[in-house]
């Protein structure tokens, strides 16, 4: 079976890619047909997520969603391990999801293009006026009825304890005065390890947590909202077996 293995990894990279070219022309197709731009994201929610863990026989286990309004738009925010966050978290949340992502990815074939005809937000840090005005548009989405996806370290933990948050979402949510969700998973990382490219089975957990009002807080609050749900996040993940993760210093929170 070891001898195996390289050539078993090659088909299962192989084939999500070949997934994911699908499935995206489906949705493209499906969305000219039927006018709406919706449709490829619950295609997406439905059909495209499940593979990723069902190719390696790694079970998805959800603990029982709390009780939530899913007519009306909230800021998801989750930690991150892997890759397959996006995948689960499409598949976890019953409603359709735009998220917050690297604006490297708006340049991938197939996959950039998916993410910009759904609206979804790109990100550059590296820039903090364009993140600004990244952010500013994903409050316009949010008031306009969107469902926003965020994962406030900013990049994937290596170890799988919770980094330290950037403040930018918690921006996000003020201005668009809508309530946060805070979610936890555990188990992504053991399924595509850092510095990988072998995709293992490792059970997958996660929990959401009740909405976190953001009614009436202002710029100044920012930052005690920014603890309260990492805090919340954390005790999510230990909840599902997770590490959690030490106390912010709040001094490194950066800005986006």
């Amino acid at each position: 079976m070891k001898l195996l293995s390289p050539f078993i990894a090659l088909f299962q990279a192989v084939f999500l890619i070949l997934w994911l070219v699908f499935w995206i022309t489906l949705s493209g197709l499906a969305a000219l047909l039927t006018l709406n731009g919706e449709v490829p994201l619950m295609m997406a929610r439905r059909f495209w997520a499940p593979m990723h863990w069902r190719i390696t026989g790694s079970p998805l286990l959800v603990e029982p969603l709390p009780d939530v309004d899913w007519s009306k738009p909230h800021i998801f925010l989750m930690n991150h391990q892997s890759a397959f966050d996006i995948p689960v978290a499409f598949a976890v949340i019953p409603v359709n999801i735009r998220f917050i992502a690297k604006h490297v990815l708006k340049w991938v074939p197939f996959l950039g293009w998916y993410m910009a005809g759904t609206g979804m937000i790109f990100l550059n840090r590296s820039n903090r006026r364009e993140a600004m005005r990244s952010l500013k548009e994903a409050g316009e989405r949010i008031r306009a009825g969107s469902n926003i996806l965020a994962f406030p370290e900013g990049t994937r933990s290596k170890d799988g304890r919770i980094l330290p948050f950037k403040k930018g979402s918690f921006v996000l949510a003020v201005e668009a005065g809508v309530p946060i969700i805070p979610m936890a998973v555990e188990g992504t990382n053991g399924m595509l390890p850092p510095g990988s490219i072998r995709l293992r089975r490792s059970p997958i957990r996660v929990k959401v947590g009740p909405p976190i009002s953001t009614a009436g807080r202002k710029g100044a609050d920012r930052e005690a909202l920014m603890l309260e749900v990492r805090d919340v996040i954390i005790q999510l993940h230990r909840d599902i077996g997770g590490a959690g993760g030490e106390p912010q210093d709040t001094s490194t929170a950066g800005n986006s």
